[in-house]
């Protein structure tokens, strides 16, 4: 996929330009507060999650190469703890771009499914880069922290990729899901790194029926919503996928179908295409391929 390769290349790029950054370089982010403990740093790609501890601050997600000095700057406006642990959601270089620029040690976790996709990513290949891969991973569920403070971190199936994590804020009732759910339209289903658009609506259901105690979502790139806006894109992609089952089970074409989709009528506000990142024609074909 072009976005692959060119989310492979700015990563490159962000491990060639420093190991450090102990300034934003002209990348200028932005931080809200959540709920008590925990903020949203927002700009320079997926949403970067911050938790204050006490004992360090625990970062969801890194942003585009060259944005960890950004994220330092707002981390600093509301604690000087450093950075202890990064969560890696997924493989993607606008998640994880810049691991790299936070001073070690800093304890990196993610999904055994994405340590194995960031592996193949250029920016973690050189003997520096290693030590931002993740060091802890886990298969369907791991617990972090303890107390005000424990994190969960649940894997429900292929949807984005095949590395999806949601990490939950257990004490806060609020959810990071990455790019499982980046926003209220057609996801991108990245098939080169395990996406699944045939699982996608089963994934995100089975994480809103499995996963108890949540009101808040940080979703991956759009401004903090609540539970039932994840439960709704479950049943956006579960109706997607039935919709697109009938067109080819009626002979027509993948792009035939994504023009005449008959959705109800509660997911007109969502958005059916991306601009170049895709669309429901693009998911249309990956359901078709993946029926095949």
């Amino acid at each position: 996929m072009k976005r692959i390769t060119v989310l492979a290349a700015l990563a490159a790029i962000g491990l060639a330009a420093a190991m450090s950054r102990p300034a934003a370089q002209g990348n200028v982010a932005e931080i809200e507060h959540v709920k008590d403990n925990l903020y949203v740093i927002t700009g320079g790609g997926g949403n970067t999650a911050a938790l204050v501890t006490g004992e360090g601050v625990v970062v969801v997600d890194t942003k585009n190469p060259g944005w960890g000095g950004a994220i330092l700057d707002q981390i600093r406006t509301v604690t000087d703890e450093p950075v202890t642990m990064i969560i890696n959601t997924h493989t993607h270089g606008d998640h994880v771009g810049s691991n790299i620029d936070f001073a070690q040690p800093v304890e990196v976790v993610a999904h055994v499914n994405t340590r194995t996709n960031m592996e193949r990513m250029p920016a973690f290949q050189s003997a520096g880069g290693r030590q931002y891969l993740p060091g802890q991973t886990y298969e369907d569920r791991l617990t972090l922290l303890d107390g005000a403070n424990q994190i969960d971190l649940y894997h429900f199936g292929a949807g984005h990729t095949s590395g999806d994590s949601i990490v939950v804020f257990t004490g806060l009732g609020v959810a990071h899901t990455g790019d499982l759910f980046a926003w209220k339209g057609v996801p991108y289903i990245d098939v080169n790194n395990g996406g699944s658009g045939v699982n996608y609506g089963k994934t995100v259901l089975a994480a809103a029926d499995g996963i108890q105690g949540v009101d808040t979502v940080i979703p991956g790139h759009s401004p903090v919503m609540g539970w039932a806006d994840f439960r709704e894109f479950g049943e956006f992609n579960r109706d997607f996928l039935a919709a697109v089952e009938a067109g080819r089970a009626a002979g027509r074409s993948a792009a035939e179908t994504a023009a005449s989709l008959d959705l109800p009528e509660r997911y007109a506000g969502y958005a059916m295409s991306r601009g170049a990142l895709t669309s429901a024609e693009d998911n249309a074909e990956k359901i078709y391929a993946e029926l095949d």
